[in-house]
């Protein structure tokens, strides 16, 4: 409940405060770090740090 509780508090900010250009970038950050956990162990990581 309380990771939903964040993601309703963020989206409660961005609606009031008019805040929609930070939505790109917390998206970009999410990809990102997703990205990493899951080239962590694998045989794509030596091609992924190549872009890098």
């Amino acid at each position: 409940m309380g990771k939903l509780s964040i993601l309703r508090e963020f989206w409660d900010f961005l609606r009031i405060r008019k805040k929609w250009w930070l939505t790109p970038i917390v998206a970009m950050l999410l990809l990102l770090g997703m990205l990493i956990f899951f080239t962590q162990s694998s045989a794509v990581a030596p091609f992924i740090y190549t872009l890098f």
